[in-house]
């Protein structure tokens, strides 16, 4: 019998404790909010009845940790991120020439191109948000901003985690990590700043504005070497243009012999960027997921 729905959720986080950590937030955060809701509904319209034994009749209803556990589980093996589950060519060759056909490379190159937009604006919403909160909290409206910015920290953080495992393949949460209905906003306001996991997505955001700028100067410098090298035959054959210039406007033109190699050399330069990437997805799934999942 539980007596709170802590208790519950302390149940459900213990059959599910081999199952994907953003699994488990999802399973509690819709047991949270769905049994918050029922004992409320309950206690308006029984108030002579006390919460342990409402609750055990509403869980009784909603399925005890073991169903609720089983079911969770049941649904995420069949509903489990596309892009984790890429063919694998046998070869080395293979696996390099393969990143083409392998869409986890493709979602992190675009990943890393919206990671650019994103950075800024995680940056420009944290530390404009963190400055007029601080700012504002010697008034009484300071402390329901605060709370607001707070709230949308959290959203953007849920919209982030999407964006990963849409795009990267790595399992995030689907669901808001906790629900505060019922609560005072005070209180809500008080919970969110208690809690670590408010600041490691605040960190999350600075560390995106730093890694999105460096995503878009590695991908924006490769893509121009990459094209530069495979349209020498081009300046050189159909607009009579020399491929590097060497001082005063002198330009060099390379050899016709020269040209299959620096083509070549473009798809290669490319090739290896992609592949790069790929690996690059992975580890900022990693890291999304370290930061952003809570415990």
């Amino acid at each position: 019998m539980f007596n709170t729905i802590e208790d519950y959720l302390d149940a459900l986080k213990d059959e599910m404790k081999d199952a994907d950590p953003a699994l488990v937030q999802d399973a509690q955060a819709d047991a949270r909010e769905h049994l918050t809701m029922a004992l409320k509904a309950s206690k308006e319209k029984q108030p002579e009845v006390s919460d342990a034994d409402a609750l055990k009749t509403i869980i009784e209803g909603y399925g005890s940790p073991e169903e609720t556990a089983s079911a969770y589980k049941e649904v995420e093996r069949r509903t489990s991120p596309v892009l984790t589950q890429p063919v694998k060519p046998q070869s080395a060759l293979g696996r390099f020439l393969g990143v083409y056909v392998d869409p986890r490379a493709w979602g992190a190159l675009l990943y890393m191109l919206i990671a650019f937009v994103t950075g800024i604006f995680y940056f420009t919403w944290g530390v404009t948000g963190v400055s007029v909160s601080i700012s504002f909290l010697i008034f009484i409206f300071g402390f329901p901003i605060a709370l607001l910015f707070l709230i949308s920290i959290r959203g953007l953080a849920l919209l982030e985690g999407r964006l990963v495992e849409a795009l990267l393949g790595v399992r995030m949460p689907r669901r808001p990590l906790f629900s505060h209905q019922g609560m005072k906003w005070f209180e809500r306001l008080k919970t969110l700043v208690m809690d670590r996991q408010t600041w490691l997505m605040l960190l999350y955001m600075l560390i995106q504005f730093v890694l999105g700028m460096v995503y878009f100067v590695l991908i924006v410098t490769v893509l121009s070497f990459s094209l530069s090298f495979i349209a020498i035959p081009i300046l050189q054959e159909y607009f009579q243009l020399g491929a590097l210039v060497i001082g005063n406007g002198v330009r060099y033109t390379f050899p016709t012999w020269t040209y299959p190699l620096w083509v070549l050399g473009g798809i290669l330069l490319w090739t290896i960027f992609m592949n790069i990437a790929r690996g690059i997805g992975q580890l900022h799934g990693k890291l999304a997921k370290w930061i952003l999942v809570g415990e």
